[in-house]
């Protein structure tokens, strides 16, 4: 077994503040299974998580969680100013800065991760479909769009290590 890696304040706060929305690892480890299991039909769960991991460990990644999540927050108390509290409160179809901040996360392992976080986006598969139900009075303009970015990233970066490794 490794050591114990000492996380981050923005680490342990991104990773904290992910659950508290209602995103688990696992969640978004299912989406990377969802992305992957096509082209890797041994792929488990924990492999997921490892990749989900170390994209949780990059800077910019916490940095894009931090800021979103805390503008959907926010926008959920009524605490922005108008009219970008109505665009973000609504999630808007042609805002687009939500999913400007996830293209900072997909951005760190290359182009597939833009093929991949298209994709995850349009399908809207497990707990992306829950965090776009618009119905539950929660604001998840950003979030929705950073969990697939997350995922997207994982997928890229397992994809990149597996490559020759069969």
């Amino acid at each position: 077994m490794g050591t114990e890696r000492e996380m981050s304040i923005s680490e342990t706060t991104a990773r904290q503040w992910l659950m508290d929305r209602g995103v688990t690892i696992e969640d978004i480890g299912e989406l990377v299974m969802f992305l992957q299991k096509k082209y890797h039909p041994d792929l488990e769960l924990k492999d997921c998580i490892y990749n989900i991991d170390r994209v949780l460990q990059k800077r910019e990644v916490q940095n894009a969680i931090l800021t979103g999540i805390q503008l959907d927050k926010l926008a959920e108390n009524g605490k922005l100013e108008q009219p970008l509290q109505s665009i973000i409160e609504s999630d808007e179809s042609l805002y687009g800065v939500d999913e400007i901040l996830a293209f900072s996360i997909v951005n760190v392992y290359g182009s597939i991760g833009f093929t991949n976080y298209g994709y995850i986006d349009k399908q809207k598969p497990g707990i992306l479909e829950k965090l776009n139900d618009h119905s539950t009075g929660k604001c998840h303009t950003f979030l929705d769009d950073i969990v697939g970015a997350i995922a997207a990233a994982a997928s890229s970066r397992l994809a990149h290590s597996r490559v020759g490794a069969e």
